[in-house]
């Protein structure tokens, strides 16, 4: 569809302002463009006119077109959680780092320099950690990635506030970052009531409900401000709460215009708007920036969650474990570990994994995550076992930085080690934690041990959202 000029003079004379809202129901509309584009107060008086959101959106952008788009994310930095970690969890349970959180337990990312984080698992917001590791996804995932799923499996803050899709972190010349990857029609029932009131469609003006959706969906497509996130949060982009102002009333103007955005030349129109009283004027679109056109769209936005995969598309190869991924985190063959002694193996009764290296030993259990310990440790951790056997075609010295002569391959006990000695220390393996969490949030240089964990006692305590 083409929003000529044409179409634009029919609705382009002076509207009446009978029946407009009073000044306080057009607070907080806030949208970006500083006054140029649509304006918001202009798009109520044209709908309650009669006009439609297409004549609306062909007088405030003349020569765009109408295109349509498929399904589609959006990355979306949340600003007011600069400068810390996430700390959020789903009243249904949710997805980090390859496991399932339970309901009632939390999940705290702290985004690591190799783009990878740190987590902790915790009973409740402030409670006991159930388990902890460094992942290279750095990401929280709801456990259907699919859009439009009920506020039981949204992401919420310990902090208050929640959110469709998925939350994750990065960092920005040091500084901590927090993301929302968010189907974009998820994303739109958050900005719309947030940028319009929804009451308006109780005012005969639905139909500027329903070109706020097509602008505000363009508008967020076409941006590109990090590399981390197409758009943020706030004034300066378009105000997005997450969930806190979703309306039904919004929610279908979004519904009836879905997959609709303004295009210039192909290109996704960065349809500026704003609040601007009187009416507003149309805009030159020439001097508006362009994001990437519908298909290309498809191929630039990323999944919303790890089981958001093409059908069509080739398997992956398998990736690092997370015992890969701690021992290339602590600095791999350079580190205190040394290299290798063998291949990745499962610990007795299958209660998970391990590998040893020729000064210590990393377990990965569901109970206690990924952790570097020493031999005395682990035997203490898992009594009865033999696993410090060194593999049957690695002999000591055969590996590189392997043990003296006269020792145990692997650095482990021998004749005249004193009970519970350990042959060997290893350094301490710092885990970024944030300045203030709890003393049971712990790096991964400390270990929990089994004992350490208190039995359940009820239900977990969970703040409410």
């Amino acid at each position: 569809m083409v929003l000529t000029g044409a179409t634009a003079l029919l609705i382009g004379g002076a509207l009446a302002a009978t029946d407009r809202p009073a000044a306080q129901d057009y607070s907080p509309l806030a949208g970006p463009g500083h006054g140029r584009g649509m304006s918001q107060a202009g798009a109520f008086d044209s709908a309650t006119e009669g006009r439609t959101a297409e004549q609306i959106l062909a007088h405030y952008y003349p020569g765009a077109t109408i295109g349509t788009i498929g399904p589609t994310t959006l990355a979306v930095r949340l600003t007011g959680l600069d400068d810390r970690a996430l700390d959020a969890y789903a009243e249904a349970g949710a997805r980090v780092a390859g496991r399932v959180l339970e309901p009632g337990q939390v999940a705290h990312l702290t985004p690591l320099p190799d783009g990878g984080a740190n987590v902790v698992v915790t009973v409740g917001c402030d409670g006991d950690v159930v388990w902890q590791t460094a992942t290279s996804d750095p990401w929280l995932y709801p456990l259907d990635p699919k859009p439009a799923r009920p506020a039981a499996e949204h992401l919420t803050l310990c902090e208050g506030g929640a959110y469709r899709g998925a939350l994750g972190v990065a960092t920005e010349d040091g500084a901590f970052r927090t993301v929302n990857r968010v189907d974009v029609e998820d994303y739109l029932l958050g900005v719309v009531p947030a940028e319009m009131q929804a009451n308006w469609a109780d005012k005969g003006a639905n139909e500027a409900l329903r070109a706020q959706a097509v602008a505000a969906r363009s508008y967020a497509l076409a941006e590109t401000r990090y590399p981390y996130a197409q758009t943020c949060d706030s004034t300066d982009c378009q105000v997005y709460p997450g969930t806190e102002r979703e309306d039904p009333r919004s929610a279908a103007a979004v519904a009836s215009t879905a997959g609709q955005v303004l295009l210039r030349d192909g290109h996704i129109l960065r349809s500026e708007y704003s609040a601007a009283p009187g009416g507003g004027s149309p805009a030159d679109i020439q001097t508006f920036e362009v994001g990437p056109t519908p298909a290309e769209l498809a191929i630039v936005r990323p999944p919303v969650g790890p089981g958001d995969i093409d059908p069509d598309a080739p398997a992956p190869s398998e990736g690092p474990t997370v015992i890969d991924i701690e021992y290339e985190r602590i600095g791999g063959p350079a580190s205190a570990l040394g290299s290798p002694l063998g291949p990745e193996s499962e610990l007795p009764q299958q209660a998970g994994t391990y590998r040893l290296f020729g000064n210590g030993v990393i377990i990965a259990t569901e109970l206690l995550g990924v952790q570097v310990v020493d031999f005395t440790t682990l035997l203490e951790m898992i009594p009865g076992t033999d696993i410090l056997d060194p593999p049957a075609e690695v002999t000591p010295g055969e590996a590189e930085g392997g043990v003296a002569e006269g020792g145990v391959a692997g650095g482990g006990p021998t004749e005249d080690s004193a009970p519970g000695e350990s042959l060997f220390a290893i350094p301490p393996v710092e885990a970024v934690i944030p300045a203030g969490a709890p003393a049971s949030r712990r790096p991964l240089a400390d270990p929990v041990r089994p004992s350490e964990i208190p039995a359940p006692s009820g239900p977990p305590a969970v703040p409410a959202p």
